[in-house]
């Protein structure tokens, strides 16, 4: 390919014509978020564990708000068009939650700039006036990562569309932060390149959220998350500085600031502007799925593969419940008597794809499968793939609502994991239905419950908590693409030491020493982490 091969103009590369319906709308219908369609949930604050859960909630309306709302939104027409400051109620209510909806706040008012010298401006306004800002991109996040801020800023992303230069010779795509994750790889395909991160809601999640949470998805084992495959990233400080992180080449001089932002979650900077790597399409996948009678025996297989020496492209599993829902749902032709499923993709050279898929086969025959089938052609193994992407709409058809967790645990550890969710399942009666990158250990257990059930909810968030604990006591994490969010702000207290926990507020201060970005999520309060640890252990456990 000729080096002048990269597109000379800016490609749009939004989801829609129109911002509010790319960034708007807090996924309701497709119920990919814990108590959607349910009332306000939000309580003041107190000195139990429910009210350490759900953060505050303040009145649109509130008079000085009101005050600060008018003073604010004279001051940003002064350059901005009237459509890009949103300032009544039914204009912001589109924006009052992310994927995670049960939690809900109305923002003081939504600026939708155009430009990079626009989103300086807009942050120098809101620093000078102490104002909060909460950045987003598409609104598909399960953490509450973009829950705006009642007396803050909502600063969205929504029309950064644009792909700006796409360079086959160097395999990179420069993009702004409103570019969906798919439209990269659909931009590169006639090069024959991609780009590897696919979250499952890659149709719609942006590059920038992407960036923010640091998103992995089905083949990150192989190819590695976010921070594996951006190699640079513009941001405006609270300041309204433009400063730019890494570099086109291997490694750039000093610390390595990249990595500290990428999965920052918006609370170091605003991302304008971002660099990926692009990978070349492999000559040939294929994808393996086995069948088990028993969960535990899928979990210790996936130990067994990577035993092996074998990197999977993807090594995902399913449990029973999750299998039923997604078979219903696409017709995949999982056999829905299984207790677990695995599904392993194999890429590479034709001959490399060709052993290892046989490697693989014994490997999973010898582990217990009950069945092993190998993808024929691209269509079948498309298809064993789109029950797995299609999981959680799927349990969304068989549950009024349902409550998507995000822990990562050591591959040993899965057997375990797994029994013991089991039992906390049954000590809770709520089902879950699992679904895991077993490969990495990136767990995704779904809870399944009914809001509209008195105290269904607060069972469902205090099992989840438990879950998540759980991972860490076996040597894990509490999150491992989704972010922490305010969903799992209090477990960020079973993870880290309180010194542990200074010195991140200490990175924090260091980009925004007034702590306007996206404050109160991510990393919690000393008082929050006294408050929890001082519960009683009874208050985390709250069976049916």
């Amino acid at each position: 390919m000729a080096a002048g091969a990269h597109n000379a103009e800016p490609v749009d590369r939004g989801a829609s014509a129109d911002p509010i319906a790319l960034s708007g709308g807090c996924l309701l219908g497709s119920r990919q978020a814990l108590g959607s369609g349910h009332p306000s949930l939000l309580k003041p604050p107190g000195a139990d564990i429910m009210s350490l859960i759900q953060p505050t909630r303040i009145d649109f309306d509130n008079p000085e708000l009101t005050s600060t709302r008018t003073g604010l939104v004279s001051e940003l027409r002064a350059f901005l068009p009237p459509d890009a400051v949103l300032e009544r109620q039914e204009e912001v209510q589109p924006y009052e939650c992310d994927g995670l909806s049960a939690y809900r706040q109305l923002p003081l008012l939504v600026v939708l700039p155009r430009t990079i010298e626009e989103v300086q401006r807009v942050l120098r306004i809101c620093y000078a006036r102490d104002v909060p800002v909460v950045a987003r991109g598409a609104g598909t996040g399960l953490s509450g990562g973009a829950l705006p801020r009642g007396d803050g800023v909502l600063l969205s992303l929504a029309r950064f569309t644009r792909i700006l230069d796409l360079d086959p010779v160097a395999r990179t795509a420069r993009v702004e932060p409103g570019v969906r994750n798919l439209a990269i790889s659909e931009a590169a395909a006639p090069h024959g390149l991609y780009y590897a991160p696919d979250p499952s809601s890659q149709i719609a999640c942006t590059i920038g959220g992407n960036v923010a949470e640091n998103s992995g998805g089905v083949h990150c084992l192989k190819y590695g998350l976010t921070v594996h495959n951006v190699l640079a990233v513009k941001l405006v400080t609270i300041e309204g500085d433009l400063i730019e992180l890494g570099s086109n080449g291997l490694d750039a001089p000093g610390y390595d600031l990249l990595a500290l932002f990428i999965g920052s979650e918006g609370m170091l900077g605003v991302t304008v502007e971002v660099t990926v790597k692009l990978l070349p399409v492999p000559e040939r996948a294929q994808a393996i799925l086995a069948a088990y009678d028993d969960v535990e025996k899928a979990g210790q297989a996936v130990g067994d593969i990577i035993a092996a020496g074998i990197i999977p492209a993807g090594l995902e599993m399913m449990d029973g419940p999750a299998i039923q829902a997604a078979e219903d749902f696409v017709h995949a032709g999982y056999p829905t008597d299984a207790a677990a499923i695995l599904i392993c993709e194999i890429d590479g050279t034709s001959q490399e794809v060709s052993e290892e898929v046989m490697r693989v086969r014994d490997l999973l025959l010898a582990s217990g499968a009950t069945e092993v089938r190998t993808s024929r052609d691209d269509a079948e193994r498309l298809m064993f793939w789109k029950g797995r992407k299609a999981a959680f709409p799927a349990v969304g058809r068989i549950s009024p609502d349902y409550y998507c967790m995000d822990g990562t645990i050591p591959r040993r550890a899965l057997p375990e994991v797994l029994r013991r969710t089991a039992e906390m399942s049954r000590e809770y009666g709520l089902r879950v239905a699992n679904v895991f990158h077993a490969g990495d250990g990136n767990m995704h257990p779904l809870i399944l419950f009914d809001a509209n059930k008195p105290g269904e909810l607060e069972r469902t968030e205090e099992l989840g908590g438990r879950i998540l604990e759980l991972c860490v006591e076996v040597g894990g994490t509490i999150t491992g693409e989704h972010g922490v969010g305010i969903e799992k702000i209090n477990q960020m207290c079973v993870q880290f030491s309180p010194e542990e926990l200074r010195q991140f507020h200490a990175v924090k201060a260091a980009f925004d020493p007034k702590g306007l970005l996206n404050p109160g999520k991510g990393v919690p309060t000393p008082r929050r982490c006294s408050e929890y640890r001082q519960l009683p252990d009874h208050q985390h456990r709250h069976p049916h």
